[in-house]
């Protein structure tokens, strides 16, 4: 099925939730924020949000500098 992930097109598993997206995109361990469809959804609920075709997913990733 297709997802928006930060604006673009993807290709995902159906079933997928949002738990697996994460290992599947190698962020496991970063700091980041999620929202889907303008929700922001906490760490904690990432095994129980499954997504489905046409969710807009955007992942927000913590930038550290001086």
């Amino acid at each position: 099925m297709n997802i928006l992930l930060n604006g673009a097109p993807h290709e995902i598993a159906d079933d997928l939730c949002l738990a697996d997206l994460i290992a599947q995109l190698d962020l496991i361990g970063q700091r980041f924020a999620v929202e889907v469809n303008a929700e922001l959804v906490p760490r904690s609920r990432f095994a129980e949000c499954h997504l489905i075709s046409g969710d807009r997913v955007e992942i927000i990733q913590a930038v550290g500098g001086g």
